[in-house]
């Protein structure tokens, strides 16, 4: 299945310097139909031991992860919903994707080596930076629903059952936009959101946030942490995530792997391997498992949602799967190493077959009988 995050941010804050470190990581096009050939898509392997611990176990001759496309959309200033900047074609892009990595500074004007980093405000402000990309997404939301609201007036005022719950659906909408909150906190049924789900909303759309630091530098999760926390209390009350990423020290060691890049990542001031962190966490918000198929030709990681039943999980394969779904072979995939092979997996007990109601859980081998 397609999946995309759309990275956004205030001029100077690293959004192109992390997809650059992220495009690194990317993984052959081909393997992924979905994929837009584009210089400003990387498709990026999510980490996952499991799929070469699998891979292995079956001396398979191709892995091939499970991905996600990042997309790097041209910086957003302020006035974006009205068209300054590059504000139509930034919020056409952001459009297409399924979530938005928000990309903050909180390391300061001068970091690192002294070198002055300038910031489009004048100044350090997370919280500030925030607002103003938030408010763009916002108001250009508002002029959506508003726009929507007033071209189904006639169809509404003929008592078209469909357009009037679209319309009470908008009329949700509006004042919370105009009070400057979110879309994505609006609860809606399942038809009502049905409805709005056809519109794009920008502020629809589930948030995660990069702060991006700087190794070396006073940054803000250190230099003042109360405001840190202000900052990070203030990203969950929205029901976002977060990740602590150095953009800078992941494009430097893009080029490194294994030990050797872990040594220099030590080196650079940096511990945690923040683009792999990032990708998982992106994983997460989006609400999403892996399943796993495996032989000699081939490992695989799938991705589906959370809570598929076996026939749907099937359709990450190819779309057949559904209707021709007769049953599964499912065997989780710890077991299964444990076992030594399928056979003696299915010896213990550890192999199930499964019908169409099954639902696959984060970690299940299947092999599919269709």
């Amino acid at each position: 299945m397609s999946l995309s995050i759309g990275i956004v941010g205030l001029p100077n804050v690293g959004k192109s310097t992390l997809f650059n470190a992220l495009t690194k990581k990317g993984v052959p096009c081909e393997n992924y139909p979905f994929c837009t050939i584009d210089p400003s898509v990387g498709v990026v392997a999510v980490p996952d031991d499991r799929l070469w611990k699998l891979s292995e176990f079956s001396k398979s001759a191709k892995t091939i992860p499970a991905a996600i496309e990042f997309v790097d959309i041209a910086g957003l200033v302020k006035g974006a919903s009205e068209g300054e900047g590059l504000g139509n074609k930034f919020l056409a892009n952001i459009r297409e994707v399924d979530a938005i990595l928000e990309m903050v500074r909180i390391f300061p004007l001068k970091s690192g080596k002294g070198n002055e980093i300038l910031h489009v405000m004048g100044d350090i402000d997370p919280l500030r930076d925030i607002e103003i990309i938030n408010l763009e997404l916002i108001l250009a939301d508002l002029e959506t629903v508003i726009k929507r609201k007033n071209n189904i007036t006639r169809e509404v005022r003929r008592g078209d059952k469909e357009f009037i719950l679209e319309e009470e659906a908008l009329n949700k909408l509006i004042p919370v936009l105009e009070a400057g909150r979110l879309a994505n906190i609006v609860e809606f049924n399942e038809k009502e959101l049905e409805k709005i789900k056809q519109l794009g909303l920008l502020s629809m759309k589930p948030f995660i946030y990069g702060l991006n630091k700087r190794a070396g530098s006073e940054n803000l999760d250190t230099a003042n942490p109360e405001v840190f926390k202000e900052l990070t209390d203030y990203i969950e009350s929205m029901g976002s995530r977060y990740v602590v990423i150095d953009a800078k020290v992941e494009d430097e060691l893009k080029d490194f792997e294994g030990e050797e890049k872990e040594m220099f990542r030590k080196e650079l001031g940096s511990e945690d391997d923040g683009i792999n962190n990032l990708i998982t966490e992106g994983y997460k918000l989006l609400g999403l498992d892996t399943y796993f198929t495996t032989g000699e030709d081939e490992t695989r990681a799938w991705t589906i949602k959370k809570g598929s039943t076996a026939p749907v999980a099937g359709m990450a394969i190819h779309t057949d799967f559904k209707d021709k779904f007769i049953r599964a072979e499912v065997v989780f995939w710890e077991d299964l190493l444990l076992a030594g092979s399928f056979a003696e997996a299915r010896a213990k007990g550890k192999v199930r077959t499964e019908g169409k109601e099954y639902i696959v859980k984060n970690g299940d081998v299947i092999e599919f009988k269709i």
